[in-house]
């Protein structure tokens, strides 16, 4: 799998930021574990203090989103079959941005569906004609 270079940004970050937390951690027991030596406090406050400054930079780090708005709006579920519970099965997922619309995935035919707006109040299946869910 290839990374693009936001997603070796996000690395990156988290990268820093856990060497961060694994500095301070090995600094913090060095200083207990020694009770207070002055080698222990010289090696362990370098140790810390370089923690701290990593998680200061790695917490500052701005990670844009690498995913376009265009490729979130033409985003599709998965066409699955979806394995019976006793009932038949879907999936349903609505947008959050403008323009909301629904897509229904029929668990039993693997066909989607797209409504606009939110989720209907009911919705059968129009290729297998199965009653998917029905709210009161």
């Amino acid at each position: 799998m290839l990374l693009t270079s936001k997603s070796s940004e996000y690395h990156k970050r988290l990268n820093i930021v856990i060497s961060a937390w694994i500095c301070i951690a090995i600094g913090s027991t060095i200083i207990i574990s020694f009770e207070g030596s002055s080698f222990s406090f010289a090696v362990a406050t370098p140790l810390s203090l370089g923690g701290i400054f990593l998680l200061f930079i790695g917490l500052s780090m701005d990670v844009q989103s690498s995913i376009s708005s265009e490729e979130i709006a033409s985003w599709t579920p998965d066409s699955s079959l979806l394995p019976d519970a006793g009932r038949a099965m879907y999936r349903v997922d609505t947008t959050l941005n403008e323009p909301i619309k629904t897509s229904i995935l029929c668990g039993k035919c693997g066909k989607i569906v797209w409504v606009e707006g939110k989720k209907p109040f009911s919705f059968s299946c129009n290729n297998c004609n199965i009653l998917l869910w029905e709210e009161e």
